[in-house]
C-alpha cells in the first residue's frame, strides 16, 4: 500500500498561524507597517473563519493555534490585550459553531525591548518548538498534522516538522528569493482558511476513497 496515502488518511490535526489566517492584519499608519493588531478594536476575525474551523471539527481534525506573538516583547501591547484578542477569537469561533483545542504563543524576540522576552528561543517559528508542544499535547504526531500559515516561517516550520503545509494568500515564486530552502514550498495554496479547509477536506475524502478501494478501514468519517 502507498505509504503517502496511508499517512494522509491518518491526518489528525491542523496547526494554524493566527495573524493573517484567523484575524486580519492591520496597517499601523504611525509606524508605516502592516502587522498584527495592537488594540482590542483592531482585532477582527477574517470572513468564514468560524465556519472553516467548524469544518475541521467535522472532519475529525483537532485544531490548535501556533503563533509568533512578539508584540509584547516589542512594547506594542500588554499581555492583557493579547488575552483580550484570544477571548474574542475563542468567542467568535464558538459562536460560529467551531471549537479550538489549544492555543500556543511564542512571546520572544531576539531584539525585544522588554528584556525578559529578549531571547533566541526554540519556539519562535521557523523553529518547531511550538509545533512539537502542540502535537505532544494533542496526542498526535507531527506527520499527522497540517501547518497552515501566511508566511515563510510557517512553511519552514511546518516542513521541517514533517507536516503538510498550506499557504494562505497568493503564492508568488518571488517569495522563494527570501530563502534558499526548498522547505518554503507549500504542499497546497489557498486564498483563505475557508479555501484551505475545502482543499484538506477533498484531500482526505479522495485518500479515504483510495484506501476503501484497497480494502482498508477508513480513518475519517466526513458524515459527522
Amino acid at each position: 500500500m502507498n505509504t503517502e496515502v496511508v499517512l494522509r488518511n491518518r491526518m489528525r490535526a491542523v496547526l494554524l498561524d493566527r495573524d493573517g489566517v484567523i484575524n486580519s492584519l492591520v496597517y499601523h499608519e504611525d509606524a508605516g507597517v502592516i502587522d498584527a493588531p495592537f488594540t482590542a478594536s483592531q482585532f477582527k476575525l477574517l470572513p468564514r473563519v468560524p465556519a472553516a474551523i467548524r469544518y475541521f471539527n467535522k472532519l475529525g481534525l483537532k485544531v490548535a493555534i501556533v503563533s509568533n506573538q512578539p508584540g509584547i516583547a516589542k512594547g506594542h501591547l500588554r499581555y492583557e490585550t493579547l488575552k483580550t484578542f484570544e477571548n474574542a477569537m475563542i468567542s467568535g469561533v464558538r459562536t460560529g459553531g467551531g471549537k479550538m483545542d489549544a492555543i500556543y504563543y511564542c512571546l520572544h524576540h531576539p531584539e525585544a525591548k522588554v528584556r525578559k522576552y529578549r531571547k533566541r528561543c526554540r519556539c519562535r517559528k521557523p523553529a518547531i518548538g511550538l509545533l512539537r508542544q502542540a502535537a505532544s499535547d494533542l496526542g498526535v504526531s507531527l506527520a499527522e498534522c497540517y501547518m497552515i500559515g501566511d508566511g515563510i516561517p510557517d512553511l519552514l516550520a511546518g516542513t521541517r516538522a514533517g507536516c503538510r503545509t498550506v499557504f494562505i494568500g497568493r503564492w508568488k515564486c518571488e517569495l522563494c528569493q527570501f530563502t534558499e530552502s526548498p522547505d518554503a514550498h507549500p504542499s497546497m495554496v489557498a486564498k483563505d482558511l475557508w479555501g484551505a479547509c475545502q482543499l484538506i477536506g477533498e484531500e482526505l475524502k479522495n485518500d479515504d476513497g483510495r484506501v476503501r478501494a484497497m480494502g482498508a478501514c477508513p480513518a475519517v468519517n466526513l458524515s459527522k
